[in-house]
Protein backbone atom coordinates (compact mmCIF):
# COMPACT_ATOMS: atom_id res chain seq x y z
CA UNK A 1 0.00 0.00 0.00
CA UNK A 2 1.16 3.10 -0.64
CA UNK A 3 1.36 5.68 1.75
CA UNK A 4 1.03 9.37 1.77
CA UNK A 5 3.66 11.89 2.51
CA UNK A 6 3.49 15.24 4.28
CA UNK A 7 3.07 18.61 2.14
CA UNK A 8 6.41 20.63 1.66
CA UNK A 9 6.68 21.81 5.20
CA UNK A 10 6.17 25.72 6.00
CA UNK A 11 8.65 27.55 7.64
CA UNK A 12 8.59 27.65 11.38
CA UNK A 13 7.25 31.51 11.52
CA UNK A 14 4.28 30.62 9.08
CA UNK A 15 2.61 27.75 10.59
CA UNK A 16 -0.83 29.46 11.76
CA UNK A 17 -1.42 29.41 15.91
CA UNK A 18 -3.94 26.45 16.19
CA UNK A 19 -6.59 26.56 19.46
CA UNK A 20 -4.61 24.01 20.90
CA UNK A 21 -1.33 21.25 19.35
CA UNK A 22 -1.92 17.66 19.44
CA UNK A 23 0.64 15.72 21.20
CA UNK A 24 3.77 14.14 20.26
CA UNK A 25 3.80 10.38 21.26
CA UNK A 26 6.79 8.57 20.78
CA UNK A 27 5.53 4.92 21.01
CA UNK A 28 7.73 2.09 21.30
CA UNK A 29 7.04 -1.19 19.67
CA UNK A 30 10.04 -3.21 21.41
CA UNK A 31 12.90 -4.38 18.95
CA UNK A 32 10.95 -6.87 16.33
CA UNK A 33 7.99 -9.20 18.43
CA UNK A 34 4.92 -7.43 17.98
CA UNK A 35 4.11 -9.54 21.34
CA UNK A 36 5.82 -7.12 23.21
CA UNK A 37 4.38 -3.83 22.40
CA UNK A 38 3.02 -2.86 25.72
CA UNK A 39 -0.58 -2.38 26.51
CA UNK A 40 0.09 1.63 26.73
CA UNK A 41 1.34 1.68 23.19
CA UNK A 42 -1.38 -0.87 21.95
CA UNK A 43 -3.90 1.76 23.25
CA UNK A 44 -1.93 4.56 21.94
CA UNK A 45 -2.28 2.65 18.48
CA UNK A 46 -5.87 2.30 18.13
CA UNK A 47 -6.51 6.06 19.70
CA UNK A 48 -7.58 8.53 17.41
CA UNK A 49 -3.76 9.90 16.49
CA UNK A 50 -2.51 10.00 13.47
CA UNK A 51 0.82 8.21 12.87
CA UNK A 52 3.94 8.84 11.53
CA UNK A 53 7.07 6.31 11.23
CA UNK A 54 10.71 6.65 10.52
CA UNK A 55 12.31 6.04 6.85
CA UNK A 56 15.62 6.32 5.30
CA UNK A 57 14.71 7.16 2.25
CA UNK A 58 11.45 8.64 0.77
CA UNK A 59 8.73 5.53 -0.11
CA UNK A 60 11.23 3.20 1.66
CA UNK A 61 10.08 0.30 4.35
CA UNK A 62 10.05 0.81 7.77
CA UNK A 63 10.92 -1.45 10.38
CA UNK A 64 8.58 0.05 12.86
CA UNK A 65 6.06 0.27 10.79
CA UNK A 66 6.16 -3.36 9.79
CA UNK A 67 6.65 -4.40 13.67
CA UNK A 68 2.76 -2.29 13.50
CA UNK A 69 1.74 -4.35 10.44
CA UNK A 70 2.46 -7.43 12.53
CA UNK A 71 0.82 -7.18 15.32
CA UNK A 72 -2.45 -7.62 12.95
CA UNK A 73 -3.41 -3.31 13.12
CA UNK A 74 -4.30 -2.24 9.94
CA UNK A 75 -2.29 0.92 8.85
CA UNK A 76 -4.06 4.03 8.99
CA UNK A 77 -4.50 5.58 5.27
CA UNK A 78 -3.59 9.07 6.29
CA UNK A 79 -0.07 7.61 8.16
CA UNK A 80 2.96 9.53 7.03
CA UNK A 81 6.51 9.26 7.01
CA UNK A 82 9.02 10.66 7.78
CA UNK A 83 12.76 10.90 6.63
CA UNK A 84 15.81 10.46 8.41
CA UNK A 85 18.67 9.63 6.17
CA UNK A 86 21.03 7.64 7.12
CA UNK A 87 24.09 10.03 6.80
CA UNK A 88 27.11 11.20 8.27
CA UNK A 89 27.30 14.17 6.07
CA UNK A 90 26.39 16.75 9.00
CA UNK A 91 24.73 19.92 6.36
CA UNK A 92 22.49 16.88 4.96
CA UNK A 93 21.77 15.76 8.22
CA UNK A 94 20.55 19.33 9.55
CA UNK A 95 18.07 20.00 6.66
CA UNK A 96 16.32 16.42 7.02
CA UNK A 97 16.05 17.29 10.48
CA UNK A 98 14.56 20.88 10.52
CA UNK A 99 12.17 19.40 8.01
CA UNK A 100 11.17 16.54 9.98
CA UNK A 101 10.43 18.86 12.63
CA UNK A 102 8.48 21.21 10.56
CA UNK A 103 6.26 18.49 9.26
CA UNK A 104 5.63 17.60 12.10
CA UNK A 105 4.66 21.26 14.03
CA UNK A 106 2.35 21.40 10.80
CA UNK A 107 0.57 18.32 11.48
CA UNK A 108 0.53 18.81 15.58
CA UNK A 109 -0.90 22.34 14.38
CA UNK A 110 -4.22 20.14 13.03
CA UNK A 111 -4.99 19.68 17.03
CA UNK A 112 -5.00 16.00 16.43
CA UNK A 113 -2.07 13.63 18.53
CA UNK A 114 0.30 12.30 16.19
CA UNK A 115 1.91 8.60 17.50
CA UNK A 116 5.28 8.29 16.08
CA UNK A 117 6.42 4.41 15.84
CA UNK A 118 9.35 3.59 17.17
CA UNK A 119 11.44 0.33 17.43
CA UNK A 120 12.87 -0.77 20.94
CA UNK A 121 12.49 1.90 23.03
CA UNK A 122 11.76 5.53 22.23
CA UNK A 123 14.40 6.71 25.05
CA UNK A 124 17.27 4.48 24.47
CA UNK A 125 19.56 5.55 21.05
CA UNK A 126 16.03 6.38 19.27
CA UNK A 127 15.36 9.12 16.49
CA UNK A 128 12.55 10.42 18.28
CA UNK A 129 14.37 12.24 21.22
CA UNK A 130 16.08 13.88 18.52
CA UNK A 131 12.37 14.86 17.10
CA UNK A 132 11.03 15.52 20.21
CA UNK A 133 13.66 18.04 21.09
CA UNK A 134 13.75 19.77 17.36
CA UNK A 135 9.99 20.02 17.66
CA UNK A 136 10.29 21.85 20.69
CA UNK A 137 12.98 24.66 19.45
CA UNK A 138 10.15 25.01 17.09
CA UNK A 139 7.04 25.41 19.41
CA UNK A 140 8.02 24.77 23.24
CA UNK A 141 4.64 24.06 24.40
CA UNK A 142 4.10 21.28 22.36
CA UNK A 143 3.16 18.41 24.72
CA UNK A 144 5.51 14.99 24.59
CA UNK A 145 4.45 12.09 25.73
CA UNK A 146 7.13 8.99 25.85
CA UNK A 147 5.46 5.61 26.20
CA UNK A 148 8.60 3.26 27.22
CA UNK A 149 8.90 -0.23 25.36
CA UNK A 150 11.42 -2.92 25.78
CA UNK A 151 14.85 -2.14 24.80
CA UNK A 152 16.62 -4.76 22.36
CA UNK A 153 19.22 -5.83 24.30
CA UNK A 154 16.79 -6.74 27.06
CA UNK A 155 14.56 -8.58 24.37
CA UNK A 156 18.16 -10.03 23.17
CA UNK A 157 19.06 -11.67 26.70
CA UNK A 158 15.87 -13.31 27.07
CA UNK A 159 15.72 -14.75 23.95
CA UNK A 160 19.32 -15.52 24.66
CA UNK A 161 18.61 -16.97 28.08
CA UNK A 162 21.12 -14.99 29.31
CA UNK A 163 20.63 -12.61 32.72
CA UNK A 164 22.48 -8.93 32.02
CA UNK A 165 22.59 -8.21 35.83
CA UNK A 166 22.38 -10.14 38.94
CA UNK A 167 22.34 -9.30 42.56
CA UNK A 168 25.43 -6.93 42.54
CA UNK A 169 26.61 -7.20 38.86
CA UNK A 170 27.34 -4.27 36.59
CA UNK A 171 26.55 -3.56 33.11
CA UNK A 172 27.47 -0.81 30.57
CA UNK A 173 25.19 -0.39 26.90
CA UNK A 174 28.06 1.74 24.24
CA UNK A 175 27.92 1.63 20.51
CA UNK A 176 30.46 -0.84 19.19
CA UNK A 177 31.73 2.04 16.99
CA UNK A 178 33.94 3.09 19.84
CA UNK A 179 36.79 0.55 18.94
CA UNK A 180 38.41 -2.08 20.48
CA UNK A 181 40.49 -0.18 22.89
CA UNK A 182 37.76 1.11 24.90
CA UNK A 183 35.54 -2.11 24.73
CA UNK A 184 38.84 -3.64 25.96
CA UNK A 185 39.11 -1.32 28.71
CA UNK A 186 35.43 -1.43 29.78
CA UNK A 187 35.61 -5.26 30.05
CA UNK A 188 37.75 -4.79 33.51
CA UNK A 189 35.34 -2.11 34.59
CA UNK A 190 31.62 -4.09 33.90
CA UNK A 191 30.34 -8.05 34.27
CA UNK A 192 28.40 -7.55 30.99
CA UNK A 193 28.73 -5.80 28.55
CA UNK A 194 26.12 -4.52 25.15
CA UNK A 195 27.74 -3.56 22.16
CA UNK A 196 25.09 -2.45 19.93
CA UNK A 197 25.52 -1.97 15.97
CA UNK A 198 28.58 -4.62 15.90
CA UNK A 199 28.49 -4.82 12.01
CA UNK A 200 31.64 -2.92 11.13
CA UNK A 201 33.67 -4.13 13.62
CA UNK A 202 32.32 -8.09 14.42
CA UNK A 203 35.92 -9.47 13.14
CA UNK A 204 37.89 -6.61 15.34
CA UNK A 205 35.45 -7.43 18.42
CA UNK A 206 35.87 -11.16 18.10
CA UNK A 207 39.64 -11.51 17.89
CA UNK A 208 39.45 -9.29 21.48
CA UNK A 209 36.99 -11.71 22.44
CA UNK A 210 39.43 -14.68 21.94
CA UNK A 211 42.47 -12.84 23.23
CA UNK A 212 40.98 -12.23 26.26
CA UNK A 213 39.12 -15.66 26.42
CA UNK A 214 35.63 -14.21 26.34
CA UNK A 215 34.06 -16.00 23.36
CA UNK A 216 32.53 -19.08 25.53
CA UNK A 217 30.66 -16.24 27.95
CA UNK A 218 29.27 -13.78 24.57
CA UNK A 219 26.38 -14.44 22.79
CA UNK A 220 25.59 -12.84 19.10
CA UNK A 221 21.90 -11.75 18.07
CA UNK A 222 20.59 -10.07 15.24
CA UNK A 223 16.99 -8.59 14.28
CA UNK A 224 15.86 -9.83 17.97
CA UNK A 225 12.05 -11.03 17.77
CA UNK A 226 11.81 -10.30 14.29
CA UNK A 227 10.37 -13.31 11.69
CA UNK A 228 14.27 -13.67 10.97
CA UNK A 229 15.88 -13.24 14.49
CA UNK A 230 18.99 -14.84 14.77
CA UNK A 231 20.98 -16.25 17.90
CA UNK A 232 24.48 -17.24 17.86
CA UNK A 233 26.36 -18.22 21.08
CA UNK A 234 29.59 -19.78 19.58
CA UNK A 235 30.55 -16.34 17.95
CA UNK A 236 33.81 -17.34 16.73
CA UNK A 237 31.67 -18.86 14.21
CA UNK A 238 30.78 -15.35 12.63
CA UNK A 239 34.08 -14.00 11.76
CA UNK A 240 34.75 -12.91 7.90
CA UNK A 241 30.96 -12.71 8.10
CA UNK A 242 28.55 -9.27 7.34
CA UNK A 243 26.01 -9.25 9.90
CA UNK A 244 23.00 -6.93 9.78
CA UNK A 245 22.94 -3.89 10.91
CA UNK A 246 20.61 -4.57 13.49
CA UNK A 247 23.02 -7.18 15.41
CA UNK A 248 24.29 -6.81 19.20
CA UNK A 249 26.50 -8.80 21.33
CA UNK A 250 26.29 -9.35 24.87
CA UNK A 251 30.01 -9.81 26.25
CA UNK A 252 29.92 -11.47 29.77
CA UNK A 253 33.13 -11.26 31.65
CA UNK A 254 32.71 -13.67 35.04
CA UNK A 255 36.84 -13.18 36.25
CA UNK A 256 36.44 -9.27 36.28
CA UNK A 257 37.83 -8.20 39.75
CA UNK A 258 35.73 -6.42 41.95
CA UNK A 259 35.73 -4.47 44.45
CA UNK A 260 34.52 -3.79 47.71
CA UNK A 261 30.88 -2.52 48.15
CA UNK A 262 29.34 -0.14 50.75
CA UNK A 263 26.07 -1.63 52.17
CA UNK A 264 23.00 -0.32 54.33
CA UNK A 265 22.79 3.03 55.18
CA UNK A 266 26.10 6.01 54.73
CA UNK A 267 28.84 5.91 57.36
CA UNK A 268 29.10 9.18 59.48
CA UNK A 269 31.98 10.53 59.00
CA UNK A 270 35.44 9.01 60.60
CA UNK A 271 33.06 5.47 60.66
CA UNK A 272 34.35 2.50 59.02
CA UNK A 273 31.31 0.66 57.21
CA UNK A 274 30.50 -2.89 58.78
CA UNK A 275 32.18 -5.88 56.36
CA UNK A 276 30.60 -7.24 54.02
CA UNK A 277 29.02 -10.85 54.28
CA UNK A 278 28.96 -11.70 50.81
CA UNK A 279 24.83 -12.26 50.84
CA UNK A 280 22.50 -9.24 48.93
CA UNK A 281 19.33 -9.39 50.34
CA UNK A 282 16.07 -8.29 48.53
CA UNK A 283 16.87 -4.57 46.79
CA UNK A 284 20.43 -4.89 47.42
CA UNK A 285 21.17 -5.23 43.77
CA UNK A 286 22.05 -3.33 41.03
CA UNK A 287 19.16 -2.89 38.76
CA UNK A 288 19.13 -1.75 35.20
Amino acid sequence: MSLPLVPPPLAADSIPAPARFGRLIGVSLGPGDPELITRRGWAALQSHARWAYPVKKAEESSYALDIARRSGLAIPADAVELVFPMTRDAVALAKAWARAAAQTVQLLAEGRDLAFLVEGDASTYSTFRHLARAVRELVPEITVDTIAGVSSFAAAAAVADLALAEEDETMAVIPAAYGVEVIDRLLDEFDTLVLMKVKPLVDEILELLERRGLTATSCFVEKVGAPDERVVHDVARLRGETVHYLSLLLVQNPKRARGKLRRGCRARAGQEPAPSTGTASVGEGVSA
